[in-house]
């Protein structure tokens, strides 16, 4: 571009020496030397300028797509989230003693638009996993959530059931005691996951409710586990899909502070197409927090249908715990809690078991938790001890 423009410059010097018809003299070529000189260092000056601005505007160019580049990274990173928690227990019940890492959880999601998630879990329980070790490497949550309104959102893939208070919360930094307790493990029986369908809908300001079809439970129909509802948890792994279940939920929180909710379940075969056995769940809680105070209530109770049940005393299975707490502050609570239940409730035979858990939780973060307890087990089982544990979420 310089070299056309002196070329341009050249010529015009020519064209211009062309005009005198006359010789001109040397004073008037140094004149004209001079002024076309003068010229082309303008032009030279001008052309500088315009390739300092393409320069800019190359940098600009370049400083605005990397803007942009770190922008989507920066936005794809920050839609996909990690997090977990763990506990680890010791247990000296009745000189029994055991230490164990029992859980080890890793949560991962990721938002894919405003309205639609990815959330999962994978646990490892017992630290160690495969053939003839104590642990088992789960699959506890798969599943992909929509919003279809601003008060209804569904959800597909694997998922916890809506019913009782752990069973959807139960990261250790949320719950007093070393242990869950026994009614929701045995009873509920939590930790339970299904796959499926399922809906939330907000009905009014603290008012919601959840509808799910889902696999079912198989339980066992011979031996010592015969109609246990824990050994009837499939967890998803190539489950036995011939009875579906359905659960309700109605979830009350207007009241700040309060939370009371029941579920019911029913599924139209427990054995899943071995005996013919209708199961139905009822649930009901209530969680209340008042400054320093807080409780928690839960009933929940199995009708099973069928000979088979019946004559075990396991067509009738049911549980409740009550459980105040104080917090000292904002690092230390105390806790105690009341146990009872009894999966063998249709025997005559005297075989409700009962636990009373006494003790105290320490956050050196809301994090964070270390927690002790006395234990004392009376009516079909016996027993007394203590349980040790850490705990952390993130």
């Amino acid at each position: 571009m310089k070299n056309k423009a002196i070329a341009l410059a050249v010529a015009s010097i020519l064209s211009t020496s062309t005009v005198y018809a006359a010789e001109p003299t040397t004073q008037e070529l140094m004149d004209m030397l001079t002024k076309q000189q003068s010229q082309i260092e303008a032009l030279q000056k001008q052309l500088g300028k315009t390739d300092e601005k393409v320069k800019e505007t190359d940098q600009k160019v370049e400083s605005s797509v990397t803007a942009i580049e770190e922008s989507l990274s920066t936005k794809s990173a920050s839609n996909t989230t990690i997090g977990g928690y763990g506990e680890l227990h010791y247990n000296n019940i009745e000189d029994s003693e055991s230490i164990d890492f029992h859980r080890f959880v890793l949560f991962f999601g990721h938002e894919f638009t405003d309205s639609i998630r990815f959330f999962s879990e994978l646990e490892v329980e017992h630290s160690l996993a495969g053939d003839g070790k104590p642990g088992e490497v789960e699959l506890e949550q798969a599943y992909i959530e929509m919003d279809l309104s601003d008060d209804t959102r569904m959800k597909a893939g694997l998922f916890l059931i809506p019913v009782g208070i752990m069973n959807e919360t139960h990261e250790p930094p949320t719950f007093y005691g070393v242990e869950r307790n026994p009614v929701e493990k045995n009873i509920i029986p939590a930790t339970w996951w299904e796959a499926g369908a399922g809906f939330n809908t907000q009905l009014s300001d603290g008012l919601s409710a959840d509808f799910a079809i889902h696999s079912g439970l198989s339980v066992p129909t011979d031996g010592s586990k015969s109609f246990l509802i824990r050994s009837g948890r499939q967890k998803v792994a190539k489950a036995n899909a011939d009875s579906l279940a359905y659960t309700a939920r109605v979830k009350y929180t207007a009241v700040p502070g309060l939370e009371l909710a029941a579920s019911y379940q029913v599924q139209s075969d427990v054995t899943q197409g071995a005996l013919g056995a209708d199961a139905n769940l009822i649930t009901a809680h209530a969680v209340y927090n008042s400054g320093n105070f807080g409780l928690r209530a839960l009933y929940a109770a199995w009708d099973i249908d069928g000979v088979e049940a019946e004559v075990i005393g396991r067509d009738s299975q049911e549980g409740f715990y009550i459980e105040p707490s104080y917090k000292i502050n904002e690092n230390f609570g105390l806790f105690a809690r009341y146990n009872a239940w009894d999966n063998n409730a249709g025997d005559s035979a005297d075989t409700e078991k009962k636990q009373t858990n006494i003790g105290i939780n320490y956050w050196p973060h809301e994090n964070v938790v270390f927690k002790l307890d006395i234990e004392n087990r009376t009516g079909a089982q016996d027993g007394s001890g203590f349980n040790l544990g850490v705990g952390y979420q993130f």
